[in-house]
């Protein structure tokens, strides 16, 4: 394996910040295991309590209606040994395989991507406004048009993420919406418009669990004979609080069965379906992502799995969803630290503006989640690009931006590299530069080879009118005007006449 790294991307490591004490994270190791123990999980799919019940779970039925239900509950030795099933490593194909991702839970670096699956893409121009005070006085500001999602922004996005450097991966984040999709070839067309438009790892959800061998059909098309498929899955079994799903349990099962990495979500509110406080919502949050990931090894033991961490916490007035707070930040940290403690990859989240367009509130959120949850080792952070109102909104005039800001982040977080040999050289370099000239730009030069010189903002201003979104917008123009890294028109004819239920793009 340690051979291979070098053909992986690269990633950035940190030295983790550790919000919670070792003693926190065992006590609420020990809740957690409590919980499930002696409170359980309520499972709505016979299939999942059927697989619980046959890796010795104690799976009861409950009268609830016309609807069959089972409590379910974890010995500790049962689980404890689930969890010693599951890989430490995770490896992520991509149609380009250098973009292939190297996931260690020992390892502490960090990649970025998008997220969520947006029902608004919001398209953006610059105009110039003209002061009703003083016609002399002009200013050049975006404006936006909402879209409703489609095969075509979809596309578009993922060609976007393609051209964005510090975004590592692209997970579908527009819901597609066009005339003749359906839940019988969604994901079809979800792949293979994302797989079509970037060469990064993609992932996204699974609509129908029979759509499964189409899709590994159309990898194959795209991909070849890759040893990792160039997409995985997000599955979120746990409608919290502790409510194990019908179709998404056998979903789990279905993506086990077949040994295709995916990540085991919840997505718990802290203050409505969890305890607001981080150590009852990290507590919940953690039962609640176990029981799914034991589901996933009792249906296939060593079934390539990531910790999905997707907290959030309730806004007070309205009960949506709140983004912007510390809390978002601090359950997210939490749940890093709880997947380091199992030895499991962890997929986590930052980067989301809970205003509707792109401005300073949405920096000022995002630039804040970045570090703090990118800082505690999250290795795998989604709705890092482009989200505004919560995850309702894709911008990618936004996404442009978030790109420059994690590039920032990136230079803040960077472990330092100062050994000896560095600090003997430095040593050298000061002591010959001040009985010179006392001017050290000679060895600039070798330190920016080294990568310890950070770059400056990416959209930096020099003159008195702000710039920032006009050149983001035309960097955005030029990205999107670009549709290079694309499949051949071989590949694409072989995909639509091999593959049921794809509809043209034009």
């Amino acid at each position: 394996m340690d051979e291979q790294k070098n053909q992986y991307r690269k990633a950035l490591h940190v030295q983790p910040v550790e919000r919670l004490t070792q003693t926190q994270i065992k006590s609420i190791n020990d809740a957690s295991m409590k919980l499930l123990a002696e409170t359980g999980i309520k499972c709505a799919g016979e299939k999942a309590a059927g697989v619980y019940r046959s890796a010795g779970c104690t799976v009861s039925e409950i009268e609830d209606g016309k609807q069959k239900r089972w409590n379910v509950l974890f010995p500790e030795k049962l689980l404890k040994k689930a969890l010693s099933n599951v890989p430490s490593e995770v490896i992520l194909g991509a149609r380009d395989p250098g973009n292939t991702l190297y996931l260690n839970a020992n390892v502490p670096a960090v990649y970025f991507g998008t997220g969520s699956e947006a029902n608004i893409y919001l398209r953006s121009k610059i105009e110039q406004f003209v002061s009703t005070a003083n016609g002399r006085n002009t200013l050049q500001y975006p404006v936006f048009e909402e879209e409703q999602g489609s095969i075509a922004a979809l596309c578009e996005s993922a060609r976007l993420i393609d051209h964005l450097e510090h975004a590592d991966f692209f997970i579908r984040n527009i819901n597609i919406q066009d005339e003749g999709i359906d839940s019988t070839n969604k994901d079809v067309n979800v792949y293979f418009s994302s797989l079509l438009n970037t060469g990064k790892h993609v992932q996204g959800g699974l609509t129908d669990p029979k759509a499964l061998p189409a899709l590994k059909s159309l990898a194959k098309i795209i991909a070849g004979e890759q040893p990792h498929l160039p997409f995985s899955f997000i599955v979120c079994p746990i409608r919290s609080p502790l409510f194990m799903v019908d179709d998404s349990s056998e979903k789990v099962i279905t993506i086990a069965q077949e040994n295709i990495p995916m990540v085991i979500s919840s997505s718990p509110q802290g203050g409505v379906t969890a305890p607001i406080q981080e150590e009852g919502i990290i507590m919940e949050i953690n039962a609640e992502i176990l029981a799914g990931i034991a589901l996933a090894q009792f249906a296939n033991p060593g079934t390539p799995v990531l910790y999905g961490s997707v907290p959030t916490r309730a806004q007070l007035d309205t009960l949506q969803d709140n983004y912007g707070t510390a809390e978002f930040i601090h359950y997210a940290m939490g749940c890093a630290q709880m997947a380091r403690f199992y030895g499991i990859p962890c997929y986590s989240s930052a980067g989301v503006g809970d205003v509707k367009r792109p401005g300073i509130q949405a920096m000022v959120e995002k630039l804040f989640s970045y570090k703090g949850v990118a800082s505690a080792g999250a290795h795998y952070i989604h709705y890092a690009f482009g989200l505004l109102d919560g995850t309702n909104i894709f911008s990618p005039l936004q996404a442009v931006l978030d790109n420059a800001s994690i590039a920032l982040v990136k230079d803040i977080l960077r472990v330092p590299s100062c050994d000896q040999e560095h600090i003997e050289a430095a040593l050298r370099e000061i002591t010959k530069t001040a009985a010179g000239s006392g001017m050290f730009t000679r060895g600039v030069r070798k330190q920016l080879r080294r990568e310890v010189v950070s770059s400056t903002y990416e959209f930096i201003t020099h003159g008195d009118e702000d710039q920032v979104f006009i050149q983001a917008q035309a960097k955005l123009d030029a990205y999107l005007a670009d549709s290079s890294n694309t499949l051949s028109d071989e590949t694409i004819r072989q995909a639509y006449k091999e593959i049921p239920g794809l509809i043209k793009i034009t």
